[in-house]
Parts: structure tokens; sequence; C-alpha cells
């Protein structure tokens, strides 16, 4: 067993310069930031690497007719040679193949797909199939920081289908570029399937759970966005009014107030915004913020309807809708067997000619047990 070295005391009575403590904050500062791109710059040339494998790979099944056995036995010698080397196997070289299929371009790679690490880049390979859509989940991998997970998650919910797609008046409401990024700031629908809620759900139970809930609500919100509070009291002329949601928007550096309706979009819905928005302008908002944005959260909508309420509007609004169940994936519909086929699956056998007779005779046997009356029957029908 090895003996433990004594650590040094530290010598006291020691002058130290003024400016020492922010000298080590500033090399730890320093340190972890070389670390990162070490860390970056690593993962960079790891995805060229297996591009350019892939690429060959490519090649060679082009002019020499390579096939799977090619690839098993090209995944065998390599890891003979890098022992230690993770990533080697067929399976992953089969990715490097298809990763170079999808991006023949090398700038491309270096310049957008070597930004994120492996892995995520198999995931969006494996769940979209065109080139700009793989790009825009790419791009926003990297300046969102999402983890794999998250990644899967925002695939699964087809974000690029959703974000911006929000009705609103920001163009003629919100000076540029504040327009852009507000509307950009918008899904439709939401995805609020986490918390397990009926269709018939009421209104302050939906909200009650958003707030239980309210780590996943901001991850499905988006980037940038802080919660402030739940019923937030607004106190106009001696009479209270609350606001069911209210958040702040670091980067637009605004408030966002989230009124939750469970019923279809109505005209009315937008008068009741824009006094709200009013009311947190003059209570909350600083010198230095920007006008506050509203976001009503129906259960659904008529476009037409929400077009015409917000086209006089002078408040920021936008009007999406939400969803409590998400709808099955394509891939995994055709997965799941069909009415008739579990039908058949659950067929009953018929029984044999003797099994019948027996059935028959079982059936003719009196019955003596007084039949009850139906309940709160009386006398005749």
């Amino acid at each position: 067993m090895s003996k433990r070295l004594p650590v040094p005391a530290r010598k006291s009575g020691l002058s130290l310069p003024s400016d020492f403590s922010a000298l080590v904050e500033d090399i730890k500062v320093r340190i972890r930031t070389a670390q990162v791109r070490a860390v970056l710059a690593a993962n960079r040339e790891l995805v060229l690497l297996y591009w350019g494998i892939g690429r060959d790979i490519l090649k060679r099944q082009g002019s020499e007719g390579w096939g799977a056995k090619v690839i098993d036995r090209l995944g065998e010698e390599l890891r003979r040679a890098f022992p230690g080397m993770k990533g080697l196997s067929p399976r992953n070289l089969k990715y490097m193949r298809s990763f170079g299929e999808a991006y023949p371009e090398e700038a491309f790679v270096q310049q957008v797909a070597a930004q994120i690490p492996w892995f995520h880049n198999c995931v969006i390979l494996d769940r979209i199939k065109d080139t700009p859509t793989r790009e825009w989940y790419i791009r926003s991998t990297v300046e969102h920081g999402w983890s794999r997970s998250v990644l899967t998650m925002q695939l699964d919910s087809r974000l690029h289908e959703r974000t911006g797609k929000a009705i609103t008046n920001f163009e003629r409401t919100l000076p540029k570029p504040q327009s852009d990024l507000a509307r950009e700031m918008l899904k439709d629908p939401y995805q609020l399937d986490f918390l397990q809620l009926r269709e018939d759900v009421e209104e302050r139970i939906l909200e009650d759970q958003l707030v239980t809930h309210i780590t996943k609500f901001l991850l499905e919100l988006g980037q940038g966005f802080a919660f402030v509070g739940r019923q937030v009291r607004l106190d106009v002329d001696g009479q209270e009014f609350y606001v069911d949601l209210l958040f702040y928007h670091l980067r637009l550096r605004c408030f966002v107030v989230i009124d939750l309706k469970i019923e279809e979009f109505q005209p009315e819905h937008a008068g009741k915004m824009d006094f709200y928005l009013s009311a947190v302008d003059d209570q909350f908002r600083h010198a230095d913020d920007q006008p506050t944005i509203g976001l009503i959260l129906c259960r659904k909508k008529s476009r037409v309807i929400v077009e015409y309420t917000l086209r006089r509007s002078t408040s920021p609004l936008g009007v999406s809708s939400y969803q409590l169940t998400r709808a099955l994936p394509p891939s995994l519909k055709s997965a799941l067997p069909t009415v008739e086929e579990i039908e058949a699956e659950l067929a009953v056998v018929e029984p044999s000619a003797g099994e019948q007779k027996a059935i028959g005779k079982k059936k003719s046997k009196p019955n003596h047990t007084k039949k009850p009356n139906p309940p709160h029957s009386r006398g005749k029908a």
C-alpha cells in the first residue's frame, strides 16, 4: 500500500500582491478555455477523419464493388492495428460511408458538420434525409448546446417544422431585427405531451402542471426564456388582475406574457392580452427593456380569425396552439399491426364437433336461479 505524501502547509504571513486573486481567476478561465478549444479541435479532426474514411470506402465500392464483408474485414484490420481506439467497428464504418455520401463537399464538413460531436451527426443522419434540414439541426445544436438526448427529442417533435410558425403581427409592431428574432422565438404548435394530461383538462390544472414541469416547459419554449412567475398580480386603478405566466427573454431583452386558453381562439382574447401588455410595460418594464410581447396559447385556432384579429392591433402579439398528445411518427405507424392483424391474432379457434355438442348440452341445462328485477324498476314497464 503506497504512502500518502503529506500536503505542504500554507506559509503564514506571506504578503501577496493586491491583484493576486484576480490573476488566479484569469489563469483558471484561460486554462478552461484552452481545454474546451482542445476538445472542439479534437472533435473536428475526428469528424474530418471519419468523413475521409467514408469517402474512401465509397470510392472503392464504386470502382471495385466492395460489399459489406469487405467493410467487416476492414474493421477487423483497423481494430487490430489500433486496439485502444474506439469507433472502428463495422457498424461505425458504415456510418462513415453514409456520412461521406450525405456530404460530398469537404468545405461543408469543415465549416458545419464538424462543429458537433460525431454521434450527434449519426442521429441526424438516421432521422433526416435532406441536407438543408440536416444543416438546420446542426446549426441549432451548435447555437443551443443540445445534448444528444435533447437533439433526439427535438427531432422527434419535428422542431424545424414548428419554429417561427406562430401567427404574429411582429413585422408591424416591432422594429428590425427585433421582429425577426421574436418571430423565430415562437413555435406552432407547442408540444406539451410531457404533461400526460387528457384533452379535456381544466385551465388551472394545465397551468399547475406547466409550472410543476417548468424545466421541460422551458426546454419546449426554447433558449433564452427565464421564468418570472405564475398568476402575477397587476394592480390597475385599485383593481387586481392576474397574468397566467410571465417570462423574461434574455436575448430579446423583454418580458413575455403567456395567456393559456383551453378553448379555441376568440377575438376577445387579444383585447385582454393588450391590457396585460400595457400593464406589464408600466409596472415591470425597465427603461432599457424592449416592449413586452404576448403569446396566446390556445387549444386550437382558425388562421383567418387570428389574422383578422391581429391586423389592426398595435401590441406585439402571437397566437399558437398546443398539443397534449403527439401523433405517432410514420415510421412507428408502419411498424404497428393493423386492426385486421390484431383481430386475426386474437381470433378464437373453432371448437371441434364434440366440443360443440358439449357446449350445446351445457346451454340447454335449465337455470332455476330467480332473475333479479332491474334497479329502480317498479311494477310493469
